[in-house]
């Protein structure tokens, strides 16, 4: 049950929200910068809402609007959160080849980006896929030493690899004569 809360723990770590800036330049349908405007509330309400729903567990809907907030994404920054998202989206659905294939694309754009090697780490471990698990959590570790996040990878690996065996093991049967379980 532990290991399970700390699955679930990681990948909702993982799941970063995009926070847009208030003020923007926005572009108009053929992609060129017009006068200064001021954007008050979400510049990409799909992405944000879409991770909002990942974090609450809403996998299916966060997924969805995830995608539709990376087609309106505007500038690296969320379209980087887009896909970061994603990839810790399909990794909540358990579909680690679909999940790979955005952290692969976030690393491909951002090779500093240090949530796509924890979230592929992630996807190996949940493959078994040890070394490469291992590689990108110093990678990830190198980039982000005291991230929490990492921490909590680097913690189910090793919970997966090297397993601690329990010391004490309590013999909860009864005896025939009533007497109080004894530790072995």
């Amino acid at each position: 049950m532990v290991k399970d809360m700390r699955n679930h723990l990681i990948i909702l770590l993982a799941v970063i929200t995009a926070l847009p800036a208030l003020a923007q330049r926005p572009t108009d349908e053929r992609g060129e910068t017009g006068a200064a405007k001021t954007v008050i509330g979400q510049r990409n309400p799909a992405l944000s809402d879409g991770a909002q729903a990942l974090l609450a567990g809403d996998i299916e809907e966060g997924l969805r609007l995830t995608h539709l907030g990376l087609k309106a994404a505007f500038g690296k920054r969320e379209e980087e959160a887009a896909l970061s998202n994603l990839c810790a989206g399909y990794i909540m659905a358990e579909k680690y080849d679909d999940a790979l294939v955005y952290c692969e694309m976030l690393i491909t754009r951002n090779d500093k980006s240090w949530r796509a090697y924890n979230n592929r780490a992630v996807i190996y471990i949940k493959t078994k896929q040890w070394d490469k698990a291992d590689a990108d959590l110093k990678k990830g570790e190198s980039l982000n030493p005291g991230a929490h996040t990492m921490k909590v990878a680097r913690a189910m690996y090793m919970d997966a690899v090297h397993p601690v065996a329990p010391e004490i093991e309590i013999d909860d049967r009864k005896s025939k004569t009533n007497e109080p379980p004894q530790l072995l």
